[in-house]
């Protein structure tokens, strides 16, 4: 991997990551420059324990552009995009609409592929790796800003799920502080350890998974299952076998063998509701333990990051042909999810497009 940095007229980062060492990227963003301008702010909600971040800005964000118009294409003659080279295999750059800024944190957009029409699951698998080790570049470098507590790199796939752009991407959100859903688990983790003498309940939750029936599909170094108490229709976790607590602790053995088991379990996705179906919508969330006194924060003394398995989680919110899950009033106003879909179900049916 070749890593390229540099500038757009606005002063904002954006990094090039290449397959090949001898690629080089020096285009220069020929817009005119204009400041981005950002109004992000964190709100801490006293009542429910939580933070909501506050960025009005947001509602000038460019929304679902044509195809020759689109931001995350490279730049062509006369029609220049966020991207200045002609051409690209993985580019990250700062987001010009962020929830998080400066103080509160940052954002940043990671372009998979330069083919506007493609998807994630459409990747070969060296440009899959491409994409981790650029996830996990960012994470590092993402850790060392001293207003980032916890690194989340995620997609949002499909209209449904309220993508505006329709060039594949994902996101990268830096936080400032622990996410209320990582300080849940990290609560979770610490009662565990106490109650049983310090068995990890990862490894427990990991272990019992695949004793069961709803493995979806195994690598040597990866699993992938519908998890007991799924929230989703269709929902699968991804775990390296051997326990890390963020992307940075992944061995080459692991780096290597995830292309092949995620691109796989993403064109299952895609099969689950039939032929001629459109592409399913999805979220893949990337789940890492916080960085600095995170972990001591939300969780107290005697947990560590080390304690913390990173994984993979991987649903869609259609339940099924030509219906979506909403979040309604349970779900909405009480954090209280019902599934539709039994989990060994939608283990079975994830097993059932296998494409060999």
């Amino acid at each position: 991997m070749k890593k390229t940095s540099t500038r757009l007229a606005d002063g904002r980062e954006l990094v090039y990551y290449d397959l090949r060492d001898d690629t080089v990227r020096d285009a220069a963003d020929r817009r005119p420059p204009a400041p981005t301008v950002t109004t992000s702010e964190i709100r801490a909600d006293p009542l429910r324990g939580d933070r909501v971040a506050i960025a009005s800005h947001r509602q000038g964000r460019t929304y679902h552009p044509p195809a020759d118009a689109c931001p995350l294409c490279p730049s062509r003659e006369g029609r220049p995009s966020e991207i200045p080279d002609s051409s690209y295999d993985v580019v990250v750059f700062e987001n010009r609409f962020p929830s998080l800024a400066g103080d509160f944190g940052r954002c940043e957009v990671v372009c998979f592929t330069p083919d506007h029409h493609a998807s994630f699951a459409d990747l070969s698998e060296p440009q899959a790796r491409l994409v981790l080790d650029a996830w996990t570049d960012r994470t590092a470098e993402l850790s060392r800003l001293p207003s980032v507590t916890q690194v989340f790199c995620f997609e949002n796939r499909g209209p449904e799920i309220g993508v505006t752009l329709g060039h594949p991407h994902g996101q990268i959100y830096a936080y400032p502080f622990t996410t209320p859903r990582t300080a849940r688990t990290l609560r979770s983790l610490a009662g565990h350890k106490k109650a049983t003498g310090g068995e990890n309940l990862f490894d427990a939750v990991l272990a019992g998974e695949l004793a069961g029936e709803r493995i979806v599909l195994e690598g040597e170094h990866w699993v992938a299952f519908v998890p007991y108490a799924a929230h989703w229709p269709y929902e699968a976790h991804l775990y390296p076998r051997r326990r890390v607590p963020d992307l940075l602790g992944l061995d080459e053995a692991a780096r290597a063998e995830f292309p092949r088991v995620y691109l796989e379990l993403l064109r299952r996705f895609d099969r689950i509701f039939g032929p001629g179906e459109p592409p399913t919508p999805y979220i893949a969330a990337w789940h890492q333990a916080p960085f600095g006194s995170g972990v001591r924060a939300a969780a107290g003394a005697g947990v560590s990051r080390d304690d913390f398995a990173l994984h993979l989680e991987l649903f869609t919110i259609r339940r099924t042909s030509g219906k979506l899950k909403f979040l309604a009033g349970s779900e909405s106003g009480m954090d209280v999810f019902i599934n539709d879909v039994p989990p060994e179900r939608a283990a079975e049916r994830l097993r059932e497009v296998a494409s060999s």
